[in-house]
């Protein structure tokens, strides 16, 4: 061990951002308390309610803290590829033996009402991974090798949950393209991922010769004004008219119906207030009835008569902003964009690379966890069902969300004993 290793295992830890995962879980348990309290049934605490087993995972989730504090960080780093094989292993076997719940085959029993997410560790194992090769041999990606390696890693398990198929954990899989941009990953990635999203939402609003007309005509208007890149831009061209195509059989061929609805609610193609649309409409009722204070804890009218659907899971804000109103919910967007710039932060100061990934591979997977899932229940992203970082129910969810985060700030603690 170095001489500039800390013997205190727990020297240097940043307890701002301990703090800040605290304040988060509290908040998720008095929400999730919220959404099932009925004072005419309940008659105490119970573990076996939603709250109770959330108490629990909480609590878990605080000794697993604990121990990655303990644990030296070069047993994550020699482990790293062990570690992204197990959840491997764990995304097939669920394939095979999972459990089927809402039309996602992502789960394993573990007996009882005790189920296992391998998806949410997948996440985590993953950045681990990624953060590890980037550290190790220190790729520029500015060749083709190490773009397709990174792509690998992360592409791998994408395609597992894919099948699942478990769409909204798929996308966040898409988050890892920020650490790779911070470390040398050129900026036409970015703007081909956010090209295909605007030829997505076109291909849906605009009729699809239209589309081909005007990319004939920019990609004309390219040629004239660059003739060197002729070559290229007639590729390029080609490949957005090959896209519009794609989206098109993936959505009529591929697609489930639900998918395919969901799309259709959010660019308002289709009106659905009893079906896909209910939730997001009992949502915004719930957010909007709030107003500036909100209506007080327990309070809650749609909250309490449980208007809307997976409110502790995959709609929780809802619960914030009617019981809390507009201030509380500024609170908890506070809370995040702290931890978020906090993880930023820490990132920056490493000494070693792979820390530096891994700190910006948790702050890409919270931040498109945090906007995704405040954007469904506000109607302006279309609900793909993912949980918002330690508030939502769930004991997956929330202990893949707790390794990720306390293994960067173990990280971020033996930031000055160990800087390769």
């Amino acid at each position: 061990m170095s001489n500039n290793q800390p013997k205190n295992f727990f020297y240097n830890v940043d307890w701002i951002t301990v703090l800040l995962f605290i304040a988060l879980s509290a908040i998720g348990f008095f929400s999730i308390y919220a959404t099932v309290y009925n004072p005419e049934k309940m008659d105490g605490f119970s573990f076996t309610s939603s709250y109770g087993k959330q108490l629990i995972y909480i609590l878990s989730g605080l000794i697993i803290g604990f121990f990655i504090l303990l644990v030296d960080m070069r047993f994550f780093n020699a482990l790293a590829p062990i570690i992204y094989g197990v959840t491997v292993v764990l995304l097939i076997a669920v394939l095979v033996v999972g459990r089927n719940v809402g039309g996602n085959q992502a789960w394993i029993s573990l007996g009882g009402d005790f189920k296992l997410q391998p998806s949410e560790f997948a996440k985590f194992s993953t950045a681990l991974l990624l953060s590890r090769y980037v550290g190790l041999l220190n790729p520029t990606f500015s060749d083709v090798k190490s773009i397709l390696i990174a792509a690998l890693i992360v592409g791998f398990p994408m395609f597992l949950i894919m099948r699942q198929p478990d769409a909204g954990s798929t996308l966040v899989f898409l988050s890892f393209m920020f650490p790779l941009y911070r470390e040398g990953l050129s900026g036409y990635f970015l703007l081909v991922f956010l090209g295909m999203i605007t030829l997505f939402v076109a291909d849906f609003l605009i009729p699809i010769y239209v589309l081909i007309f005007i990319i004939i005509g920019i990609g004309g208007l390219f040629i004239y004004l660059n003739k060197r890149k002729r070559n290229t831009i007639i590729l390029v061209a080609l490949a957005c008219i090959c896209y519009l195509f794609f989206v098109k059989f993936a959505f009529n061929h591929i697609l489930k119906t639900h998918q395919k609805t969901r799309i259709e609610l959010i660019l308002g193609l289709k009106q659905d207030s009893r079906g896909s649309g209910y939730n997001v409409i009992q949502s915004k009722i719930a957010i909007g009835s709030g107003k500036f204070t909100g209506r007080g804890f327990l309070q809650g009218t749609q909250t309490k008569y449980g208007y809307v659907p997976a409110q502790s899971t995959d709609f929780i804000f809802s619960t914030v902003g009617e019981e809390w109103g507009f201030m509380g919910s500024f609170v908890v967007l506070g809370l995040f964009l702290f931890l978020l710039l906090r993880i930023i932060n820490m990132a920056e100061r490493q000494k070693s690379v792979a820390s530096r990934v891994y700190g910006y591979c948790v702050a890409s997977i919270l931040f498109f966890h945090v906007f995704i899932n405040i954007g469904m229940t506000i109607g302006v992203v279309p609900v793909i069902g993912i949980p918002l970082p330690f508030i939502s129910y769930g004991g997956s969810s929330f202990w893949g969300f707790t390794v990720l985060l306390f293994t960067f700030i173990k990280f971020d603690s033996n930031r000055m004993g160990l800087a390769k």
